[in-house]
């Protein structure tokens, strides 16, 4: 369970006999990959510990502070894990991602509509007849308005209940003569089939997009469904790429063996089908949203599947983004030595010979 940062620091104290028992700057590198956070950690509000002081996965509440002037409390986990699918700067901060889109409240039944004013003397008219009329034979007191509507609804629980009475005497329908249409039961009343909620919720198979080609698994093709290049850095080392090692152009898209976000393809980078290798341009994005948090765990699960369907995964890590697979790069961005390093990483997964055959 998560602790304050008071009782959770002096009970590291103890357990590592140190009065200090993390460093400044201990997780420098961990925290790295978080701009966000990095902004958003104040230590004046947190007992004057430094971020880097604190490791990522320790169960402590912190304060945060938005760029927006926004105070809550969460857990190293959560904030890290926060960004969700929207691609918004709002999604670091609880109270901004509120504001940004505001939950509906459900609607309210409101009251029955007021009486009509032409049903007012027919319930004032039986008042006044039961108080000054002498009491003698005639017709009693006249009936409530809304008893029509309260026998009508009596009659449909009835119908849909049976173990209620009936308010109204109904006779038995001879078998000869049909029922008539009030006897029927109402559209509302009728059981509602048990196949109703299956084909209301569709099954997993319904969601998979049906325009992946029936193509072999590893095999890539153009998909219709492959979105344009998220930026102008991986058209860039497409270029680059392009200038230095011949391959198919024009291919977009993976087959795979299992399903990937109600696909059947993945839609890397840069694709090298000579060479079976898929390379991909990570950094954390202009609100470092990106390739963090829930989107990292989206990164593992697509190179398993790729590495699943015969193919190999080198992706560029920058903006203090750590390596994820054995053959990944580390960098600072997109330099002239970029190139000749992925060459040298398809040289040990593929090959020095098959790989330098392709060079231009």
């Amino acid at each position: 369970m998560p602790e304050p940062i008071e009782s959770w620091w002096a009970r590291r104290q103890r357990s590592r006999a140190a009065e200090v028992p993390y460093a400044p700057g201990a997780y420098r590198d961990a925290w790295a990959r978080y701009p966000v956070l990095v902004r958003q950690y104040r230590p004046e509000h947190n007992r004057g510990l430094l971020l880097s002081q604190v490791p990522p996965a320790a169960d402590v509440w912190l304060t945060w502070l938005c760029d927006v002037g926004h105070q809550f409390v969460a857990t190293p986990d959560e904030q890290r894990h926060r960004p969700g699918r929207e691609r918004r700067r709002s999604s670091w901060c609880p109270t901004c991602a509120d504001l940004a889109s505001p939950r509906r409240l459900p609607a309210v039944p409101m009251d029955p509509a007021p009486k009509r004013p032409r049903d007012a003397p027919e319930t004032a008219a039986p008042v006044a007849a039961a108080t000054d009329a002498p009491q003698g034979p005639g017709p009693g007191p006249g009936p409530v308005v809304d008893g029509g509507e309260r026998a009508a609804l009596l009659r449909r629980i009835g119908a849909s209940r049976p173990g209620l009475p009936s308010p109204t005497p109904q006779s038995a329908p001879s078998p000869r003569s049909a029922p008539s249409p009030r006897s029927a039961p109402s559209p509302r009343s009728a059981p509602t089939p048990r196949s109703a909620p299956a084909a209301r919720v569709p099954r997993r198979r319904d969601q998979l997009c049906d325009r992946t080609p029936d193509l072999p698994v590893g095999e890539a093709f153009s998909s219709a469904c492959a979105p344009p290049p998220a930026s102008a850095v991986e058209e860039q080392l497409r270029a680059d790429l392009a200038a230095a090692i011949t391959f198919t152009a024009g291919v977009d898209a993976v087959r795979l063996a299992r399903p990937f976000f109600e696909h059947l393809e993945a839609w890397p980078d840069v694709l090298l089908p000579e060479l079976r290798v898929a390379v991909e341009y990570d950094s954390t994005g202009r609100h470092g949203l990106e390739h963090v948090g829930h989107r990292e765990e989206a990164d593992r699960r697509k190179d398993r599947a790729l590495r699943s369907a015969g193919w190999e995964v080198v992706r560029v890590r920058t903006g203090g983004l750590e390596a994820l697979g054995p053959h990944d790069l580390v960098v600072s961005g997109l330099t002239r030595s970029t190139v000749p390093q992925l060459l040298d990483v398809f040289r040990e997964v593929r090959g020095d010979l098959y790989v330098d055959a392709w060079l231009r």
